[in-house]
């Protein structure tokens, strides 16, 4: 290979041209020549390793998309190179080949030149070749899967393998570029410069691999013994010793079996085979997989330890994401998982896919929660993705739930103990038109119990391949780096990194949950079905005239685009008649024709199944919707009272529903909502601009306001209910969890009376966040026995309530609170 690298560029032409028949590189990032232009530096390419297929799929990308090309003559003063290209490590000896990592000849001639000339803006730019992990791609045969990239050195044969098996499945990723004269300053040495600049170079070509390929992990047992040889494990043994009076063999032994429990066994090629698989599964499922904001993938995972937060909606969401990563060219994370899942060999191949297990529980064993955090830590610290949910388990209801932080507060501490390589959370949200599990979840909320994880009931579930799931929706929300959110919310953490458990860490790590709810919901996706949903759930009896229903959808999708919740949030495309076709051919609405005009409604199923999915996109249109209640009752309205209302009810909606907006930004927020409601014709301003009044009753935009309010009224309805309730009992008469219990039976009883079709209107969790909230504001306070206490405050937020309550509504809740 030494003797073809020598040929000149005539012969490289020749290679390339033959090459070119059958290799097909994908360049990543795909604005690399904007990147580069941009900058107008004359460019110098270092490719990792000595290698003709690298150098020939470099100049094949660089020809196509309008780069300089590698294999030009490049000339600077003294310096007269064949090619525009730098090998940073070659291969050395004649029987055992081995690595040579000593700076590149052609790089010191050039840093020599350059310093002489006095010409040193020269754009390195490190190159890495991957043989077999292009995305978006559907693997071949097992041949492929053996052909494919990691982290050896391979020789002439390997590569030509790789080249002539994976040629058109190869990935060309271009590092960030990094001008020569960063490395010659200050001592304008130009033997220095080289090994700073080659220095520079290995670390991003490290960053590169790990992120695609993965980090260079060892085989488990060697993961699980330097776990074990640990200082906090093995002091966690000594106490289990001490305590239990163990031998120091079944000490260990306890404490490797608990590794075995958690740790994965990932496994490249397995996970290579799997894509061919997932890729058949989704085709038979959904219509299509939506992929949003990937390009932040890439911004996430330059030299930083990445920690994937997605919401958790599905069982399918694990896989989704680690195929939709894997598919972009990025390593598939190592993901958290209950050890219910470990089942008999479904266990073994989720391990292999890069599972680790955990229990839902850490209490009453102290060994436990050692050896996984320190699990924990070592992934981390070999710089592997990490993904697991926050919230613990599948969401039941399409809501974000409240999080469960065990997991956020070990990753802070693994961070603190070792801060040296920075901790990006990547929030992802989860849309679906249809879940797998959706029957399940109607049989658990009507109140039957949970059914556990097993093969058979995997076995049953295999009959769900028949049916079709519509359209999925994965899409990246704003990387939080770690550092930063400590900046802001626990100033001078560097110094306290030494202690154990900082006294700041529970309120470090509940503003951070709180952070990436807020930036999943952040970046949703809005579908036909969630549109859907949100129209005719809000309507009397799930039903609307066809002619209003396509009128109201327009509304909904105009607004979003008027007054976006957030700038990455997606709406479809399709129009308000376009949806309801949709609609229709997932058989969620059927039409009953009348004399007067056909009308649309939802049966009881599918008003059951369709909230779910209503829910995943309520807080993008939970402020309109509170701004729109406050006209149901009221003919008129001042601004200032709208911004009383809105700043009185926006704290408790917001915990509730994830909504993103601080609360000295309310003011902003409703002006803006209030001039999109008047260039939408669903408010106008009075003279003077005194307020603003609601259309005439009876208008198509009055009705249009209506339904849009009723999107959020049932929210207003269950705060006011468990206002109702505690007034009733009286200051110093109940306790907070009696008060929970009598709202949840209330709630429940006003769905079935007045049939609601929220399953989350009787959630006691949402009663106790409340209420647990009105105590953090001093509304409610707590007296000797746990018995709650109010003032006046309580009876302000009863009274601004009643402004956006309909009488009758409010007269329906006291008559159930009576009873």
């Amino acid at each position: 290979m030494s003797a073809l690298l020598g040929l000149d560029r005539s012969l490289l032409w020749l290679a390339a041209r033959v090459m070119g028949l059958w290799v097909r590189p994908t360049p990543l990032p795909v604005d690399e020549a904007e990147r580069l232009r941009g900058r107008g530096r004359r460019v110098l390419y270092v490719l990792e390793r000595q290698s003709l297929s690298d150098l020939v799929a470099l100049s094949l990308v660089c020809r196509a998309i309008g780069l300089p090309s590698a294999t030009r003559r490049f000339q600077l003063g003294a310096a007269r190179e064949s090619r525009a290209a730098i090998f940073l490590e070659r291969r050395r000896g004649w029987l055992r080949k081995r690595a040579d990592r000593r700076v590149p000849a052609r790089l010191l001639r050039i840093a020599t030149a350059a310093l002489t000339a006095g010409d040193c803006e020269i754009d390195l730019v490190p190159v890495a070749v991957f043989w077999g992990r292009a995305p978006a791609k559907t693997p071949g045969s097992w041949l492929v899967q053996l052909a494919r990239e990691d982290w050896t050195l391979v020789g002439p044969f390997r590569r030509f393998w790789s080249t002539l098996v994976n040629g058109r499945r190869t990935l060309v990723r271009f590092g960030e570029p990094v001008s020569l004269a960063e490395f010659a300053a200050p001592e304008r040495d130009p033997r220095r410069a080289a090994r700073r600049a080659a220095r520079a170079m290995r670390a991003e070509f490290r960053h590169a691999r790990a992120a695609v390929v993965g980090p260079d992990l060892s085989h488990r047992r060697t993961v699980i013994a330097e776990v074990l040889a640990k200082r906090a494990v093995r002091a966690a043994v000594a106490l289990e010793i001490r305590d239990k009076r163990l031998t120091r063999r079944e000490g260990l032994l306890l404490a490797r079996r608990y590794a075995l429990e958690i740790a994965a066994d990932y496994s490249p090629r397995f996970v290579a085979f799997m894509e061919g698989i997932l890729t058949r599964l989704w085709n038979r499922l959904y219509d299509g997989v939506e992929v949003l904001h990937a390009e932040r993938l890439e911004l996430a995972s330059q030299g930083a330890q990445v920690v994937y937060v997605p919401c958790h909606r599905s069982h399918m969401d694990y896989l989704l994401l680690s195929y939709v990563i894997y598919m972009r060219g990025f390593a598939v994370p190592h993901v958290a998982g209950g050890v219910n899942l470990n089942l008999p060999v479904v266990g073994r191949f989720l391990r292999k896919g890069g599972a680790f297990f955990l229990r839902r529980t850490f209490r009453g064993n102290p060994v436990y929660p050692i050896v996984f955090m320190t699990y924990l830590g070592v992934m981390m610290s070999r710089g592997h993705p990490i993904e697991y949910f926050i919230e613990g388990g599948r969401s039941r209801t399409g809501r974000l739930l409240e999080a469960k932080t065990g997991m956020l507060s070990m990753t802070l501490r693994s961070f603190l103990a070792d801060p040296s390589r920075p901790v990006v959370f990547m929030p992802v949200y989860f849309g679906y038109e249809r879940l797998v599990e959706a029957k399940t979840y109607v049989g658990e909320l009507s109140g039957r119990p949970k059914q556990k994880e097993s093969i058979l009931g995997l076995v049953r579930a295999l009959g769900v391949l028949r049916s079709r799931f519509g359209r999925v929706y994965v899409s990246f929300g704003e990387p939080l780096p770690l550092a930063e959110h400590l900046d802001r919310h626990a100033p001078g953490w560097q110094r306290s990194r030494v202690e154990a458990r900082p006294p700041w860490l529970g309120t470090a790590v509940d503003s951070l949950a709180a952070e990436i709810q807020a930036r999943v919901n952040a970046t949703a996706a809005i579908s036909p079905v969630g549109l859907l949903g949100l129209a005719l759930l809000s309507a009397p009896r799930q039903a609307m005239p066809e002619a209003d229903l396509v009128a109201q959808l327009d509304l909904y999708r105009r607004l979003a685009a008027r007054a976006p919740y957030s700038p990455d949030v997606w709406c479809t495309p399709l129009d308000g008649a376009a949806i309801l076709a949709y609609g229709r051919s997932m058989g969620l609405v059927e039409t009953v024709p009348h004399p007067l005009g056909p009308i649309v409604r939802m049966g009881e199923e599918s008003a059951v199944l369709t909230a779910y999915y209503r829910n995943n996109i309520l807080h993008a249109y939970a402020f309109p919707s509170l701004i729109a209640c406050a006209f149901l009752d009221n003919a008129a309205m001042r601004s200032e009272d709208v911004q009383r209302l809105a700043w009185r009810i926006y704290p408790y909606i917001a915990q509730e529903l994830f909504l993103r907006w601080r609360e000295d930004e309310i003011a902003a927020v409703v002006d803006q909502l209030l001039d999109a409601f008047a260039d939408l014709g669903l408010l106008e301003r009075l003279p003077a601009g005194a307020g603003w009044r609601r259309p005439p009753t009876g208008t198509a935009a009055a009705v249009q306001l209506s339904v849009l309010a009723h999107s959020t009224l049932d929210v207003i309805e269950r705060y006011y209910l468990a206002i109702a309730l505690l007034v009733q009992a009286g200051p110093g008469a109940i306790t907070q969890e009696a008060l929970e219990t009598r709202c949840q039976q209330m709630a429940s009883r006003m769905a079935l009376v007045y049939e609601l079709r929220a399953p989350e209107f009787f959630d006691k969790t949402l009663f106790r966040q409340f209420l647990d909230l009105l105590r953090a504001r001093n509304v409610i306070g707590t007296a000797a026995g746990g018995l709650l206490t109010y003032d006046q405050a309580l009876l302000d937020v009863a009274r601004d309530a009643q402004l956006v309550l309909s009488e009758q509504i409010r007269h329906s809740i006291l008559q159930v609170t009576a009873r």
